[in-house]
């Protein structure tokens, strides 16, 4: 199962990605947790030194392309391959169960049992040519070429704000939790992602965070209506994580404690629709492909989908 934790800058969303990953992996299942967020804090959160980060996917775009790609005879080559390549017959999938050679590459593990994967940063060579999209688009990839099942999750730590919606990525969820502190900031940011979201049949759950009583919780109410799943209550073990002092998740507030195991069982309620996926991969590629992609290549980039290719544990392959 796939979530991805989205909202405002500052509204906490990293550190609740955090806390998720460890508490989903202390269950005992595979967890992978992906830093997509331009500031790339994720790692820190989880415990991880700088020197224990793992390789960026986004410097090395062109070597995860020609795994993925296999021998897929619509993809010509690896320089042919953009964000939005969906699989097809021949293309390497992904498993959280099994080795390959991207996990391999481009993970690290915790103390906590999850393995950290990581786009990398906006750097001093990107400043004037480049956007992050194209860092991130190596999550996009990487989901699009994953079969994941229950019990398997894979935690996203999302661009703040708006910038969720700049490629595909936002469709390739099983769920997304939209962070709100209990601001008009807050519930503004999540106003316009639920009109988006509306659009593309993509599952909304919001979590408010520091919450320092029922009068945050009835604004919340007020604000986001049913959507409100729970909230984490203001706490100072959450506080001391992000000084940097020791952390484990027994210091969390029982409450706090609880409210991931909410979420976590409102994450395993949702309905794996893996024909949505597919529809909706389709759908991006053809529309990178007009917008961009078909100019960039000098292909007609729409021949890379293939018709009889169906998305979902059926069709698992697992790279040789």
């Amino acid at each position: 199962m796939r979530v991805a934790f989205v909202g405002k800058g500052g509204s906490g969303k990293t550190t609740l990605s955090a806390l998720f990953a460890r508490h989903t992996a202390r269950l005992g299942g595979p967890v992978v947790a992906i830093d997509a967020d331009i500031n790339q804090h994720l790692g820190m959160a989880l415990g991880l030194e700088e020197a224990a980060l793992p390789r960026p996917m986004g410097a090395h775009l062109s070597e995860i392309k020609e795994f993925l790609r296999g021998d897929n005879p619509r993809i010509s080559s690896a320089a042919a391959m953009v964000k939005t390549t969906p699989p097809g017959h021949g293309s390497r999938l992904l498993s959280l169960e099994e080795p390959d050679a991207v996990h391999a590459a481009f993970t690290a593990s915790t103390r906590d049992g999850v393995r950290l994967m990581v786009t990398g940063p906006f750097d001093e060579q990107d400043l004037g040519v480049a956007c992050y999209h194209s860092k991130v688009g190596a999550v996009e990839l990487y989901l699009n070429h994953l079969v994941d099942g229950a019990g398997e999750y894979v935690v996203v730590d999302m661009t703040a704000g708006a910038d969720s919606f700049a490629s595909g990525l936002f469709t390739r969820f099983d769920l997304t939790v939209l962070v709100a502190e209990p601001t008009r900031q807050g519930v503004g940011v999540y106003r316009q992602y639920r009109d988006y979201a509306a659009d593309y049949d993509v599952p909304v759950a919001v979590v408010g965070n520091k919450v320092h009583g029922p009068r945050d919780v009835e604004f919340l109410r007020e604000h986001v209506g049913d959507d409100l799943l729970v909230c984490l209550e203001h706490s100072a073990a959450i506080r001391a994580m992000e000084q940097g002092r020791r952390f484990g998740l027994e210091d969390l507030e029982p409450a706090n404690r609880e409210a991931l195991a909410v979420l976590l069982k409102r994450l395993d309620a949702q309905e794996k629709d893996w024909p949505r996926f597919g529809r909706q991969a389709v759908q991006f590629h053809l529309k990178n492909a007009r917008a961009w992609a078909n100019r960039a290549t000098g292909e007609d980039l729409a021949a890379q989908i293939d018709p009889d290719f169906v998305f979902g544990p059926t069709r698992v392959s697992l790279p040789g």
